[in-house]
């Protein structure tokens, strides 16, 4: 399989260690690219939900892949989120190409680019949080019933229908927190200078020109690996908005020594990697 060369990815809100989380599809995508810099732009591994009942192995493997790309010459940037937050106290540390980061600044063809998960805007617009009452155990049950429930529509031949995203769509608040976030963020970014600002935690894959009276950025999200399975691409001096569910990669396509390691192969040399 011959992979697309990026110069960056950007993935968010993967959850891994959730029911929701759409591993295989993500370890699909990660083995059909070769990018210069991936930036993992918090909430990888939920931390808040992890069980030692539920790791499954395909998630192990994503973890395996991002190792795997680091050591093929991949910067790897992890930066925290609110549902790994844990990690924060390891800022700052590098591993080899691997750099755990609160935040990122990048100079892309001469222009700054403010990379951040986004979870420090909830204290900015509060009182209107729907992805706290969506989030934890309850968003994690309401995708699990989503999948039930589409699983007959596909075997009744419909197309697949989202709860949360009906959810979010209707309520009046939620879509009050996006434009607040997204006004937020980009607001901020104008006044610092910055020419880009990436975010993740909404949930919500975006692309937007943003302008006030101080000046222009462009805001973008990366979305999210349990309902819109999205990513940020850039390359050759411009940014596009991947879609899983608009490509035809093979569902579970990975590379062979990933594919054969059984769990605890791929627990020793995640763990063993890690030491290093």
């Amino acid at each position: 399989m011959r992979k697309r060369k990026v110069d960056v990815v950007v993935i968010s809100d993967v959850h891994l260690g959730t029911f929701g989380c759409h591993a295989g599809e993500l370890l699909s995508y990660l083995n059909s690219i070769s990018p210069k810099k991936l930036i993992l732009n918090g909430d990888i591994i939920d931390i808040w939900q992890f069980r030692k009942r539920y790791f499954p192995k395909n998630h192990l493997q994503v973890i395996k892949k991002i190792i795997d790309l680091s050591t093929k010459g991949t910067e790897v940037y992890y930066i925290t989120g609110n549902h790994d937050e844990m990690l924060r106290k390891f800022s700052d540390v590098t591993m080899g190409n691997i750099h755990i980061l609160d935040k990122l600044i990048l100079n892309l063809d001469g222009k700054k680019a403010w990379i951040f998960h986004g979870d420090v805007f909830d204290a900015s617009i509060q009182h209107t949080k729907w992805i706290a009452k969506l989030g934890g155990w309850g968003y994690d049950l309401l995708i699990l019933i989503n999948q039930f429930i589409n699983w007959i529509l596909v075997g009744m031949g419909r197309e697949k229908y989202s709860l949360s995203k009906k959810i979010k769509n209707s309520v009046k608040k939620a879509i009050k927190y996006i434009a607040d976030f997204e006004k937020v963020a980009s607001d901020l970014a104008i006044e610092n200078g910055y020419k880009y600002v990436v975010c993740g935690h909404i949930h919500q894959p975006q692309m937007l020109r943003k302008v006030n009276k101080n000046g222009t950025c462009l805001y973008l999200n990366s979305g999210d690996w349990i309902e819109n399975l999205t990513s940020l691409e850039y390359h050759n001096k411009r940014w596009e908005l991947y879609h899983f569910n608009e490509d035809k990669l093979s569902p579970f396509y990975s590379d062979e020594d990933i594919k054969t390691m059984n769990y605890k192969e791929l627990l020793a040399a995640i763990t063993i990697t890690g030491t290093k």
